[in-house]
């Protein structure tokens, strides 16, 4: 392996207007690193756009806690739709390919 930090896998999500990137990189001692990159592209005033980015750094020791926390969410989420008490939403669109995503930003997102 080179010196320094290399790029082992990367694989690009695209899910309605965001796309997803999962990079599999290693540090300069040989541990293994996931991130996990939100890119959406977002326009100014005067029609130029740029890419918003939101990166998460997720270690090897992270990773069956990070696994087992998401697939738990993931569930509860899909139970919850199960009962029909949380349908989408009126700002859902479908795509042309069947997938469904809302356009929400930050601020719509309670803590």
């Amino acid at each position: 392996m080179s010196e320094g930090r290399e790029d082992l896998y990367s694989n690009a999500v695209r899910a309605g207007k965001r796309t997803y990137f999962f990079d599999v990189k290693s540090t300069r001692g040989n541990d293994l690193y996931l991130t996990i990159t939100e890119s959406k592209r977002r326009y100014a005033d005067d029609g130029n756009f740029h890419y918003e980015k939101h990166k998460l750094f997720l270690y090897k020791e992270d990773f069956d806690k990070f696994s087992e926390g998401l697939n738990s969410a993931v569930q509860k989420i899909e139970e919850l739709r199960a009962t029909g008490e949380y349908d989408a939403p009126d700002y859902v669109e479908t795509q042309s390919n069947g997938e469904e995503h809302a356009d929400l930003s930050f601020d719509d997102l309670e803590d």
